[in-house]
C-alpha cells in the first residue's frame, strides 16, 4: 500500500490532462454568482508544518512522535485536496512510527495506522485496530470514534451506534470532538431516513466549528457541504446551492462542493454551467465519479465524442484500480451498471466487496449490478437489504423500481419511481431522465 496510491495519482494526472486537453473550449452560461478560485492561505501553513516535521524525521528516523504528527498532517491534506498521494505518505509515516516503537507503548502510532487504513477503505483492518485501541485506552473516547466509523462503513450499524454512544458516555466532548460526534449522529440519522434530524446535527457541528477561536476551514466547509448534500437529497436545490457556495467561500476550490455545485446547476437546468464546474473539478481531482458525471453531462449536451473521452478515462481508472487495489471498486461497478457495460465484471466486483463490507450501499451496488447482469433473483434479495433502514435516497428507489420491472411487479415499480422522483426529481442528470421514461412507459 505504501507506493500504490502514488502510482495511481501520477497516472490519473496524465490521463486527466489528456482527456480534458482533448476537449474543445466550452462556451458556458454565466452563473448567478462567481465561484471563488483563489487558494486558501492555510494550505501554505500546512505545507510549512509538513516540511518542518519531514526535516525532523530526516535527522531522526526513529522520532515516532514526529511521524504520528505527520500522519495527521498528511491526512488533513488528503481531506482538503483528495490527492491520494498523501495516503502513501501517511502510510509510510504510520508504519515508521510503529517500527520505531510498538503499539503497546505507542498508541498514537496505532491510532495513526487505523486512520490510514480507514482512509484507504481497508475498513476491516481499521475496525480490528480500533478495537485493539479500545482495549489499550478503555477510558478515552477517540478509539470508540474510530471503531464506530469503521463499523459504519462495514454495515454493522447497531455496533457502530453503540461505539459512538460509548464515546459520548466517556465525556469530555468539546470543540472539534463534540463537532465530530454531531457529524456522526447526522450520518446515522440520514441512514435511517430522518433527514430533518440530520440537518439539525450538521448545523450543530457547523456552529461548534465556526465558533472556535481559529475555525478549521476544511471542517467548516465540510459541514456546509453536508448541509448542501442533505438539502439536495430532498430536492431542495435552492438551499443546496446556497450551502455549496458557502462551503466554497469558506474553502475555495473545495473539490467536494465544486462537484456538488455542478450537479445542482444541472438539476436547475444550467447544463453549460454544470459542465464548466465539472471540468474544473476533474482538473483538480480526476475521481471516477466526477469524470463519469462530466461524461454524462457532455452526453446530455449532445457532445458525444467528449462524453466517450470521459468514459474511456473512467475505464483507465478501473484498470489502475484493478492493478493497485480497490479504492474505487464500488464507484466503478456502479459506473459500469449505469452505462450497461461489463455487466458480469461489475456484478462480480460488487458481490466480492459485499462479502466483507455489508453496508446498505454495498447491497445497492450488488442489486444494481445483478440486475444489469441478468441475475434478477440476486437483485431482488439485495435491494431489500439496501432499503432496510428507510434511507431517503432517490437512487435506491430508482434501482428498486427497475428491479421490480424486471421481476414483473408493475405496481411496485410505479410506486418506487414516483417515490424517487418526488423525493429528488433530478437526482442524477442521466438516470433521472431514465426514471421518467420508465414511469411513462409503465403508465
Amino acid at each position: 500500500m505504501r507506493n500504490k496510491y502514488l502510482y495511481i495519482k501520477i497516472a490519473l494526472i496524465l490521463l486527466s490532462a489528456a482527456a480534458i486537453g482533448g476537449c474543445s473550449k466550452v462556451e458556458t452560461a454565466a452563473l448567478p454568482q462567481p465561484v471563488p478560485k483563489t487558494t486558501a492561505p492555510d494550505r501554505v501553513a500546512a505545507n510549512d508544518t509538513i516540511r518542518f516535521l519531514e526535516a525532523r524525521i530526516k535527522s531522526d528516523p526513529d522520532d515516532f512522535i514526529a511521524n504520528n504528527k505527520l500522519v495527521s498532517e498528511y491526512l488533513q491534506r488528503l481531506r482538503e485536496t483528495g490527492d491520494i498521494t498523501y495516503l502513501t505518505l501517511a502510510s509510510r509515516s504510520a508504519n515508521a512510527s510503529l517500527d520505531a516503537l510498538p503499539a503497546e507503548q505507542n498508541k498514537g502510532g496505532l491510532a495513526a495506522l487505523t486512520q490510514v487504513e480507514y482512509s484507504s477503505h481497508d475498513f476491516a483492518a481499521a475496525r480490528d485496530n480500533a478495537r485493539r485501541l479500545t482495549e489499550l485506552e478503555p477510558n478515552k473516547g477517540y478509539p470508540f470514534q474510530m471503531l464506530g466509523d469503521a463499523l459504519l462503513e462495514l454495515g454493522q450499524y447497531d455496533e457502530a451506534e453503540a461505539a459512538f454512544r460509548q464515546m459520548e458516555k466517556l465525556g469530555g466532548l468539546q470543540g472539534l470532538t463534540r463537532a465530530a460526534m454531531e457529524q456522526r449522529l447526522a450520518r446515522l440519522a440520514l441512514l435511517h431516513g430522518d433527514n430533518k434530524r440530520a440537518m439539525t446535527h450538521f448545523f450543530a457541528a457547523l456552529k461548534i466549528a465556526s465558533s472556535m477561536m481559529e475555525p478549521p476551514k476544511e471542517t467548516v466547509a465540510w459541514c456546509q457541504w453536508q448541509l448542501g448534500e442533505t438539502a439536495f437529497a430532498g430536492g431542495d436545490y435552492v438551499s443546496a446551492e446556497k450551502y455549496y457556495r458557502d462551503s466554497l467561500a469558506t474553502f475555495p476550490d473545495y473539490f467536494r462542493s465544486l462537484a456538488s455545485l455542478g450537479r445542482v446547476r444541472a438539476a436547475r437546468g444550467d447544463l453549460d454551467g454544470a459542465i464548466e464546474l465539472y471540468e474544473r473539478v476533474v482538473k483538480i481531482l480526476p475521481d471516477p465519479n466526477f469524470v463519469a458525471s462530466l461524461g454524462d453531462l457532455y452526453k446530455l449536451a449532445g457532445r458525444e465524442p467528449n462524453a466517450q473521452n470521459q468514459y474511456a478515462l473512467v475505464e483507465q481508472i478501473g484498470h489502475l484500480s484493478a492493478l493497485s487495489g480497490s479504492l474505487y471498486n464500488r464507484q466503478l461497478a456502479l459506473f459500469y451498471a449505469d452505462h450497461d457495460i461489463k455487466s458480469d465484471e461489475a456484478y462480480a466486483n460488487a458481490a466480492r466487496e459485499y462479502e466483507s463490507r455489508r453496508d446498505i450501499y454495498g447491497a445497492d451496488a450488488v442489486a444494481w449490478t445483478a440486475l444489469k447482469a441478468g441475475k434478477t433473483d440476486e437483485a431482488r434479495a439485495a435491494i431489500k437489504d439496501a432499503l432496510k433502514l428507510g434511507t431517503k435516497d432517490a437512487k435506491l428507489f430508482y434501482h428498486a423500481a427497475l428491479i421490480a420491472v424486471a421481476t414483473g411487479n408493475k405496481n411496485e415499480a410505479v410506486r418506487m419511481l414516483k417515490t424517487a422522483l418526488a423525493l429528488n426529481p433530478v437526482f442524477d442528470p442521466l438516470q433521472a431522465e431514465n426514471a421518467k421514461t420508465a414511469l411513462e412507459a409503465l403508465k
